[in-house]
């Protein structure tokens, strides 16, 4: 591989700003919004480090991507996503979280043949010993096709530049995720939300975070029955430009949309979590909307801290602030608790 300046490390990946439709005008490239994990993946002669969107590392979780290094022949860093796909080749979050949360060697190798990832790779940020932060969008995209990502578990799917209604349409005929404009001309800003980038999704849904539980009835017992969910409302950084704390603000119960694997998994981790009294300060109070069920059943909502997020659809947000026909997708582990709010 080519030498050059040292690779940095510990990189915070550029997001994107929630847009209800996509932007018009040639001044836009369009991609496919993928359904999985984001991460920063260095490439170099000592390997692959897979690096979270927190900065964990993801690395030994995907065994299949360790082969990138030489079979890319440079030295780069490389903005992507870990996708699953399922038999229809769509990606699918819902089948990433069987890759999601384990420790042992030998499961993680298992699960890897069951269930394998790809990495799609969508920015360049470095290449051989040259920073490409402050290129140009299509310059950095042009560099990322020209090294010929093209593996069994790696790829560079094509960008549609002004193309951006036509893309909206096969991501809607073929239920997707959704799809990101990105501007041309617009650099990489590290670990910033810009609007520069414009996140467009097919299906309502967000990221939200879990501050409690309901206990489950019938095959449910003793676990989990619904998940008591929220957004706080400012991120970490409005808040202390307000002067004041962050509060969370309730936006109800989700109880559909739940594996038996992913039932017991929420509720070994949500069981340390434990706390007296509700971390929901703002919004509908929880508390009265179950009173009448705790009063039958014996049995309240059980409080936690607000530590864990997880992905969840929804038809709407209703007047009072909380989801309608809401359904768990997942949980999340690249997402910062605090930064979660509510997207417009």
């Amino acid at each position: 591989m080519p030498t050059g300046e040292p690779m940095p490390r510990n990189l915070e990946p550029m997001l994107a700003t929630a847009a209800p439709v996509p932007p018009a005008g040639d001044e836009w490239a369009f991609e496919i919004k993928w359904d999985g994990i984001r991460a920063l993946a260095y490439v170099s002669r000592d390997g692959l480090r897979l690096s979270a969107r927190r900065g964990s590392d993801h690395t030994p979780r995907y065994p299949e991507l360790a082969s990138l290094p030489e079979t890319l022949g440079h030295e780069a860093i490389l903005d992507a996503e870990i996708v699953a796909f399922d038999e229809d080749g769509r990606p699918s979050f819902q089948l990433l979280q069987r890759r999601m949360g384990l420790t042992t060697e030998s499961t993680i190798r298992i699960r890897s043949e069951q269930t394998p990832a790809t990495l799609v790779a969508f920015d360049l940020l470095w290449l051989d010993g040259e920073s490409l932060l402050e290129r140009p969008y299509e310059q950095r995209r042009e560099r990322l096709d020209q090294l010929g990502l093209d593996g069994p578990h790696w790829q560079t799917p094509r960008n549609h530049v002004g193309e951006g209604e036509a893309l909206w349409t096969v991501v809607k005929e073929r239920r997707l995720e959704g799809i990101v404009a990105k501007r041309l001309g617009s650099p990489y800003r590290l670990g910033q939300r810009s609007r520069e980038w414009l996140k467009v999704r097919n299906r309502r849904g967000q990221e939200l975070v879990i501050g409690g539980w309901m206990p489950g009835e019938g095959s449910r017992g003793g676990r989990v029955g619904s998940l008591l969910v929220g957004h706080w409302d400012a991120t970490s950084e409005e808040a202390a430009q307000l002067g004041r704390p962050q509060r969370l603000v309730y936006a109800g119960g989700v109880g559909t949309g739940y594996t038996q694997e992913m039932l017991k998994r929420l509720t070994e981790l949500l069981e340390p979590l434990r706390r007296d009294h509700s971390p929901f300060e703002l919004g509908e109070d929880p508390r009265v909307k179950y009173a009448q069920r705790a009063r039958d059943r014996g049995a309240g909502p059980v409080w936690v801290e607000p530590v864990l997020v997880g992905e969840f659809e929804f038809t709407e947000w209703t007047h009072e602030g909380t989801l309608r026909q809401s359904a768990f997708k997942g949980l999340r582990d690249d997402k910062d608790p605090r930064e979660v709010v509510r997207e417009s």
